[in-house]
Formats: structure tokens, C-alpha cells, sequence
């Protein structure tokens, strides 16, 4: 593996904390929005077509303003969360936002007080790009409260909510997990889970698991925190369930959801469960211990790796093979130093892609240690990286995606860089080896997120009554990954207290189903490409580019596709369960 991963530059953002542009853009929007509530508090009834217009494209400016600064912080928290000079500075950043924006929530409220007929009537003179943005926002009308309220809550949200976030990342990222003389970080130790050597993946196990022990307690009153004050939150707004305001926010309805998880989990069987057994049996494995799930499965004891140049080559050459355009964005991620896969303390253990905002570029964060599911990672996050890109000419406002469209790019890329990868083989057990990476990256999208939404969701109604213990929350955790990953597997004690590191738990409850909606899409959108793959390139590029500017079942409709379809769900598992079968004959044919 090459000694020179690269860390990005976020100088094109702001040159450093004590930038001096930084805050001249703060003390800008803080005049800003002064003006604007001046300006239009009160009024948003009776403005004219043109000046509601109006309003708008200041509103969103403003907006584009402070993200801006926000994204800086956070992504400079995000590579240095032990430094206390950026905890801090990230802290104010957070506060002094939170305070200027509190001015602001007016606005999207008046709009939506409005009826249908008045809001209607604001548009009879044109026609505006914002209309999608309106809908957004129209979708949260019944939920929304005084203004007095919405203040509180808002302002809350620093001492309260995102304190408890920052508490959380900063234990996990203190973390020393001792092994073998070296205190470990989180991400890697994670990263041992998949080492070829059992005693190694076992004992790095259990020397995580005491240590998530120790912090257990916290850990535990961070979550039941965060949940009880949801809970509160959503019985002012009057969702019916925890889970819906993350349905709204991702503009898909309840039934469907709950169709793609009834679909996952009635296939657990067919996928996880004998796939596993799949498994254990080349491991020559009686039954695998959770500490065996990553095992790979490679020849001979010795792992295929990649220097950062290779998977670089690789990732973009199968992004070139479908489009030129998307490999020209994508290979500019890598020229200008929009990329983080460096492997140092203080740097969160995930990966991501921070869309910043459209007038400056994306940023992906990773860890890279060379594996095979590390290229699959930068095939992922490229994939959201480009989709960000071609969405930005939409606006502030439309290029943010719902995070189900949002999944649906990064997990088209990997499934690009994966078939490139398998037609380059030749070797069947080679081929053997990379359908065990893809396959047990599919089940980690789908069957492992389902498994995480069920936990959610049952620790939640939990919360309602009393504040779950850790045997609480240990309990429900070890019954959601039997059902998932079967009877294969021996889940010891030790395993208990795993939910603890699942960061997406307290950044954003619910997200997880996400990646199983963009996974099962894509299988269904390979299919479409694999059957008639002439044109489909134009219109998949033209989803990319429409951001948020449409809804999820609009951009699919250039491609015969509908969610809403109780079989759709059922289709794109079924492409995970022929790439299973392909591994079977491989394993039998030995």
C-alpha cells in the first residue's frame, strides 16, 4: 500500500480558523439576515408574485452563507475532533449559526400557513424553479408550531440535542482499544475484524468489547437522551411514530418503507442466513462467531490489496467505461485534494461525501487501508461525490437530495467498479473471493441496515415507557442480528454492546433504511442498464443532474421503474440472491 494517502485542502473554503474572510462572511450574513426579517416578518401573505419570488432567492442565499461556513467547521472537525483549538472553534461556529438562523424560521413558516389556493395564486404570473422546494416544505405543515416554539426548539438544539452528538463523537474518537502493545483507534480496529487470522479477528473482539464496556453506561445515556427528547419533540409536532419525520425529510411515503423492509426481512432466509452458512462452510466452519462476519475469503492466506493509485485506476477506469463526463468529475476529486483517506488519531472512523454547498465543491472522507472493500468505499463516495456535483447548477435549495435518490449514485458507482473488477478475472477462485466481498457488501446495505432500522425502531417505542438499561438495549440488539445473519452464527456476550459504535443512531435516527432503498434501486437500475443499456447512460446522468428538483418516483419514470410497486422490492433483491447463487456453484465446484 503506497505511504502517501492524500488529506484534503480545505483552502478552498477558508484558509484556516482565523481566516479573516470567515468573518467578514458571518458579520455579511448577519446584516443579511437583519434585512430580510426586517424586510418580510409578518408579510409573507401579502407580497406580490414577483417579490415572494424575491424573497425567496435572498432566503436561499442567505442559507448558502452560513452552510458554508458550517460545512468548514464540520469537516474540520471531522479530521481533527482531539484538537481542542477546532472543538471549540467548531462549537462557536455551531452556536453563532444556530443563533443568526433563529431569525430566519419565520419565513418557511409563514409560507406554510398559507393555503393551498393563496400559495397557488404567488405563482399565477410564472413559472419558478422552487416550486419542488415548496412541496418539500408543504410536506411538514402539520407538524410545524408557533413560532415562539419553533424558536425554543431550534435555540435548544445546541445545549441539548447536538451536545449530546458532540459527546458521543468525542468518546468515540478517544477511544483506545489496546492490542497487541499499540492502543488502537475505533476505525482501526474495525478494520482487524477483517484479517485473515481468526485468532487475531477474535482477540481484537474481545479487547473492543471491554472497551465499549467501560463507556457503555454513557454511551447508553447519550442515546436515551437523544430518544427521550425526540419523543418530546415529536409529540409537540404530532407524528404518529419516531420514524416519520425521516420518511418527510426524505419525501418517500410510510407504506413504501415498510414494503422494503417487510420485503428484506422475509428474505433474510434465501440472502444472509445461507449465504453465511455459504461461508462457514469454504471456512471449513462448523458455525461462525460474529467476530467472522468480515472474514475474507482469499487464497493461499494472503489478501489482495491496492496501493491508493490502483484503486484510483480502477475506480475511475470503470466510471470512464460508462461515462466520460462522470470519470472527468470524478478524476478532479483526486487532482485538486478533495479527498481525505489518510489513517491518523482524531479523524472519524467513516466515510462520507459533504456536498459543502454548490458554489464551492464536495469533499469525501474515508479510511483507507488497502482492501478490497476500501476501493468499493472510494467507488461509493465517489459516486455521491459526482452526484453532488452534476446537482449543483439546481441551487442551494435543489441539489440537496433525499437521501434515498442521494444512495442511489454512490451505490451505482460501486456496482460499476465491481462488474469491471469481476470481468477481469479469470482465476474461478479469484472470482470466488471478489463475489464474497460484494455479496457480503450487499448484505451489509440491506439486510444489515434493515436489521438496524428494526433496532431503532423497537428501542424507540421502548423509550416511550421507561429509559432503557444495557441489558435493554442489548437484548434487542442481539435478536435483530440473529434474525438477520441466522443460525449460523454464535452470538457470545460479548457482542451485546456493539449498537454502542452505530454512529448513525445519534447523528440521524433512521437513515439506515436509506442504503437498503439506494441498494435494492440500483439492482433494479443494473438490470434496466444490463437489458437495454443504449441511451441509458443519458437518462441516468439527466436523474443525477435533477438533484432534488423532482420526486424519487418522477426521476425513475425514464427508466419503467416504480417503488411504489410491491414487487419492485422483491426485483432488486433477487439480483443479490443471483449473485449468491453464482458464489454456490463456485464453492460447490471445487
Amino acid at each position: 500500500m503506497t505511504s502517501r494517502l492524500p488529506r484534503w485542502k480545505l483552502s478552498d473554503l477558508y484558509k484556516g480558523m482565523e481566516d479573516q474572510s470567515l468573518e467578514k462572511e458571518f458579520e455579511e450574513a448577519e446584516a443579511s439576515i437583519h434585512a430580510f426579517k426586517t424586510t418580510y416578518q409578518g408579510k409573507i401573505a401579502s407580497l406580490s408574485p414577483e417579490t415572494f419570488l424575491k424573497s425567496i432567492v435572498l432566503f436561499e442565499n442567505i442559507q448558502e452563507k452560513l452552510g458554508k461556513i458550517q460545512a468548514y467547521a464540520y469537516l474540520l472537525f471531522s479530521t481533527h475532533n482531539q484538537d481542542e483549538a477546532v472543538i471549540g472553534f467548531f462549537q462557536g461556529i455551531e452556536e453563532r449559526v444556530t443563533v443568526l438562523s433563529t431569525d430566519l424560521l419565520f419565513f418557511t413558516l409563514e409560507i406554510n400557513r398559507l393555503e393551498d389556493k393563496d400559495l397557488q395564486n404567488k405563482f399565477r404570473n410564472f413559472e419558478t424553479p422552487y416550486l419542488p422546494w415548496i412541496a418539500a416544505l408543504r410536506l411538514f405543515k402539520g407538524h410545524e408550531l408557533s413560532d415562539d416554539l419553533e424558536q425554543v426548539f431550534h435555540e435548544l438544539s445546541i445545549p441539548a440535542s447536538q451536545a449530546w452528538v458532540r459527546l458521543f463523537d468525542e468518546t468515540l474518537g478517544s477511544l483506545n482499544i489496546p492490542f497487541e502493545g499499540k492502543d488502537l483507534n475505533l476505525s482501526d480496529a474495525l478494520n482487524l475484524f477483517s484479517s485473515p487470522d481468526r485468532e487475531t479477528r477474535k482477540d481484537i473482539a474481545t479487547c473492543l468489547s471491554r472497551v465499549l464496556e467501560e463507556n457503555g453506561s454513557l454511551l447508553a445515556l447519550v442515546y436515551n437522551t437523544l430518544m427521550k427528547e425526540k419523543g418530546i419533540e415529536d409529540k409537540w409536532r404530532h407524528y404518529p411514530n419516531p420514524q416519520m419525520s425521516r420518511h418527510l425529510s426524505n419525501q418517500i411515503e410510510e407504506e413504501v418503507v415498510e414494503a422494503l423492509s417487510t420485503a428484506v426481512t422475509n428474505a433474510y432466509p434465501t440472502l444472509s442466513h445461507r449465504y453465511y452458512t455459504l461461508k462457514a462452510q469454504v471456512l471449513g466452519l462448523k458455525e461462525l462467531q460474529y467476530w467472522d462476519r468480515n472474514a475474507p475469503l482469499f487464497q493461499g492466506g494472503t489478501e489482495i490489496t491496492y496501493t491508493w493509485e490502483e484503486a484510483q485506476s480502477l475506480v475511475l477506469e470503470a466510471y470512464r467505461d460508462f461515462s466520460p463526463e462522470m470519470a472527468d468529475i470524478g478524476k478532479t476529486f483526486f487532482e485538486e485534494g478533495w479527498i481525505d483517506a489518510d489513517l491518523y488519531p482524531g479523524k472519524d472512523s467513516g466515510a462520507y461525501s459533504h456536498p459543502t454547498v454548490p458554489s464551492a465543491h464536495p469533499y469525501i472522507l474515508m479510511n483507507f487501508y488497502g482492501k478490497g472493500r476500501d476501493v468499493m468505499t472510494l467507488a461509493h463516495e465517489l459516486g455521491h461525490g459526482v452526484h453532488q456535483v452534476l446537482a449543483s447548477s439546481q441551487g442551494y435549495f435543489l441539489s440537496d437530495t433525499p437521501l434515498t435518490v442521494a444512495e442511489t449514485a454512490s451505490v451505482f458507482g460501486e456496482m460499476l467498479t465491481f462488474q469491471k473488477m469481476l470481468k477481469g478475472l479469470k482465476d474461478p477462485l479469484q472470482k470466488k473471493y471478489l463475489l464474497s466481498q460484494k455479496i457480503e457488501d450487499m448484505l451489509n446495505t440491506v439486510v444489515r441496515q434493515i436489521a438496524f432500522y428494526t433496532f431503532e425502531k423497537q428501542v424507540h417505542e421502548k423509550r416511550k415507557y421507561k429509559e432503557l438499561s444495557l441489558s435493554d438495549f442489548g437484548e434487542i440488539w442481539m435478536k435483530t442480528q440473529r434474525d438477520a445473519l441466522g443460525p449460523i452464527f454464535n452470538f457470545d456476550e460479548s457482542y451485546r454492546i456493539y449498537w454502542t459504535y452505530i454512529s448513525h443512531f445519534i447523528h440521524s435516527p433512521f437513515y439506515v433504511y436509506a442504503y437498503a432503498v439506494g441498494d435494492c434501486l440500483v439492482n433494479s437500475l443494473y438490470r434496466v442498464y444490463e437489458e437495454a443499456p443504449i441511451g441509458f447512460c443519458e437518462k441516468y446522468l439527466d436523474l443525477l443532474k435533477a438533484g432534488g428538483s423532482k420526486p424519487y418516483g418522477d426521476l425513475l419514470k425514464p427508466f419503467n421503474l416504480n417503488p411504489k410497486d410491491p414487487t419492485f422490492w422483491t426485483l432488486g433483491l433477487s439480483y443479490i440472491e443471483t449473485l449468491i447463487d453464482e458464489f454456490e456453484v463456485l464453492v460447490n465446484g471445487e
